[in-house]
C-alpha cells in the first residue's frame, strides 16, 4: 500500500493523494472519532488518497502505549463499522487497510486544560517529524466546544500554529461554533487573533456528502433548470434533518444546546445555501463561501414578538421507534427533569432578495423521529389547469425535486403524466436517481472529503467566519425571545413525525409536510 504525494492512482483516477502530515486529533477516545473520523480515514485508505507519511496522534487523558491505544482505536473502529454502528451503514473491513492505520497511530496522555499539554504536544510532534522532510500539521479539535478556544491558545502559546516554507498548520473545528451571536464573534476573535483565517476549517460534515454537492453541479451544469430555479416558478422549498435517534449519552451537551443550536446556523443553513445561492465566479472556495454568506444574510430577521408564528419547538416523550421503545427526553441520562430545551424545531423563512422574495423555506430538524431522512424538496408551482380542469381528478398535482442526502442518496423528480387507455387520466409518476446505481460507490461518512480537503488546502466546504456569523444572526431574535419564556415548547411521542403544531405552521399557507 505504498504511496507518495504524486500517485494518482486512487480510486478515482487523477485525484491527488494528500500530502504527508501530522494529524493530531484531541478527543480521541470519543464517541466522534471512533463513529466518523476513523472509518473517515479509513475509507480514505482504501481509496489510495492518503500518502503512506501520515500520521495520527491521539490525545486523550486516559494512559495506554501507543501499540495498546492503536488496537483499541482500530477495533472500535471496525466494530462500528462491521455494525451498522457508524454514519456510512454496515460495511466489510479490510484488514490490510486496518492494518496501515495501526502502524500509524500514536498516543499521547494530556488534558487540553492543563497548559502542561502543549509543552509535551510540542516535543511529541518534534520527534515524529524529525527526519521526515517536512513539518505539516492538522489539529483536529473533536471536542466539547468550550474547549476550542483554550486549545488554540495552548497551541498558539506553544508556537505550534505558525507556518512556513514547507509547513502548513491547519486547524479543525467541529460544531457548534458558538452557542449565540455574541459567543461565536468572540471564538472568532479569539482564534483570529492566533491564526490566519485560511489556517481554520470550521467542518460540517453535511457538506461532505454527495448529494450535497451536487445540489451546486445540477443547477449550474445543467441550464435546464437555472432558468425556473426562482420565485417565479417555485412554490415553496421543505429542508428535513431527521432522526430516530435520541440523545442518548449526550445529555449534559444537547440540553445545554438544543434542536436550534445543534443543527440550524450550520447544517441547515448550509443546505438551504447551496440550494439558494447565486453562481460563483469559479470554484475558488472564497468565491463560493462569498455567495453563501450573501444568501444567509439576506435570510429575513423574525420578530421576537412573531417567533410562535414562525418556529415551533417540542420534545419527545415515551414512544416506539422502529418497534424499540424508547423513554422521555426528560428521563435521560443528565437532562433536567423539568427541561424546556428543544428535540425538534420547525422554521418559516424568506429570504428577502430579488431571486427568492416571498418564496417560503420550511426547516425542520429532531430527534427520535419515525425515520432517519435528510433530504431537500423544492416544490414548484402548479401548471395552469385550464386545459384539464374537465378531468375527474380535478386540480393538477404540484411537480417535486428532492434531493436525498441521506440515507439513500440521490434526486427523485415527480410529475404528471397520461395513464394508460384510451381516455386522458393523469397519476403522479416519480424519476429516480440512486448514485448506488449508476456509480460504484463505497460506503461513506461525508468526514472523507472534508478531511481530504483540509489535508491538500481546500476551504471550498468549510464555513468562513461571515458564515458562522451571519447564520447566528438569523436566529438570535428566536433564541433571546425563548430565553425569556415566549414561547411553548410542545410535546410530541418518539417514533412519530413530530409535534402535531407543526402541521399547523405548514397549514395556514395551505401547505403540507412531505411524509417522513
Amino acid at each position: 500500500m505504498t504511496r507518495s504525494a504524486d500517485d494518482t492512482t486512487g480510486t478515482q483516477r487523477g485525484t491527488a493523494v494528500a500530502p504527508p502530515c501530522v494529524l493530531v486529533i484531541f478527543g480521541a477516545s470519543g464517541d466522534l472519532t471512533r463513529r466518523l473520523l476513523m472509518p473517515a480515514l479509513y475509507n480514505l485508505v482504501n481509496e489510495g488518497l492518503l500518502d503512506d507519511g501520515v500520521q495520527i496522534l491521539g490525545i486523550y487523558r486516559g494512559a495506554a502505549g501507543d501499540e495498546a491505544f492503536a488496537a483499541e482505536l482500530v477495533e472500535a473502529m471496525s466494530e462500528v463499522m462491521r455494525s451498522s454502528g457508524g454514519e456510512a451503514g454496515r460495511a466489510e473491513v479490510d484488514g490490510g487497510a486496518c492494518d496501515w492505520l495501526r502502524a500509524r497511530i500514536r498516543h499521547l496522555q494530556g488534558d487540553v486544560t492543563q497548559g502542561s499539554l502543549f509543552g509535551d504536544l510540542a516535543h511529541r510532534l518534534d520527534a515524529m517529524l524529525e527526519g521526515k522532510g517536512h513539518r505539516n500539521v492538522v489539529f483536529y479539535l473533536a471536542t466539547a466546544p468550550q474547549f476550542f478556544g483554550p486549545a488554540v491558545v495552548g497551541l498558539g502559546e506553544a508556537g505550534l500554529l505558525k507556518e512556513a516554507e514547507n509547513q502548513f498548520r491547519r486547524i479543525i473545528i467541529e460544531k457548534p461554533f458558538g452557542t449565540d451571536l455574541a459567543s461565536a464573534r468572540a471564538l472568532d476573535e479569539q482564534i483570529l487573533g492566533i491564526v490566519e483565517e485560511s489556517q481554520v476549517f470550521r467542518i460540517d460534515h453535511f457538506l461532505g456528502k454527495e448529494t450535497v454537492q451536487n445540489i451546486m453541479v445540477l443547477r449550474f451544469a445543467n441550464f435546464m433548470f437555472e432558468p425556473i430555479w426562482n420565485r417565479d416558478h417555485i412554490d415553496h422549498v421543505q429542508i428535513t434533518a431527521a432522526e430516530t435517534v435520541g440523545v442518548e449519552k449526550r445529555g449534559g451537551f444537547y440540553d445545554r444546546t438544543g434542536a436550534m443550536r445543534d443543527m440550524v446556523p450550520n447544517h441547515m443553513f448550509q443546505l438551504l445555501a447551496m440550494m439558494t445561492m447565486e453562481a460563483p465566479n469559479s470554484f475558488d472556495a472564497d468565491a463560493i463561501r462569498a455567495e453563501k454568506a450573501k444568501v444567509i444574510e439576506a435570510i429575513r430577521r423574525i420578530d421576537p414578538a412573531e417567533a410562535s408564528r414562525h418556529a415551533v419547538r417540542g420534545q419527545y416523550v415515551f414512544g416506539e421507534v422502529k418497534g424499540k421503545a424508547m423513554q422521555a427526553y426528560r428521563q435521560s441520562p443528565d437532562v433536567d427533569p423539568r427541561s424546556r430545551t428543544e428535540t425538534y424545531l420547525a422554521l418559516k423563512l424568506f429570504i428577502d432578495n430579488w431571486r427568492w422574495a416571498d418564496v417560503p423555506f420550511y426547516i425542520r430538524t429532531g430527534k427520535a423521529m419515525a425515520t432517519r431522512k435528510t433530504e431537500v424538496a423544492i416544490q414548484f408551482k402548479k401548471a395552469p389547469g385550464v386545459l384539464f380542469r374537465d378531468l375527474d381528478q380535478g386540480q393538477l398535482a404540484n411537480s417535486r425535486m428532492v434531493f436525498r442526502i441521506q440515507p439513500d442518496e440521490g434526486i427523485t423528480m415527480s410529475f404528471s403524466a397520461k395513464e394508460p387507455g384510451r381516455k386522458i387520466k393523469l397519476s403522479d409518476v416519480n424519476m429516480n436517481f440512486r448514485y448506488a446505481d449508476y456509480f460504484r460507490t463505497a460506503p461513506s461518512t461525508g468526514y472523507e472529503t472534508l478531511i481530504y480537503d483540509c489535508l491538500i488546502g481546500d476551504a471550498t466546504l468549510f464555513q468562513r467566519a461571515d458564515n458562522v456569523e451571519a447564520g447566528w444572526a438569523v436566529v438570535q431574535p428566536l433564541l433571546d425571545a425563548w430565553a425569556k419564556g415566549k414561547d411553548t415548547v410542545h410535546w410530541y411521542e418518539a417514533g412519530s413525525a413530530g409535534p402535531i403544531e407543526a402541521d399547523e405552521l405548514l397549514a395556514r399557507d395551505g401547505r403540507r409536510w412531505l411524509g417522513l
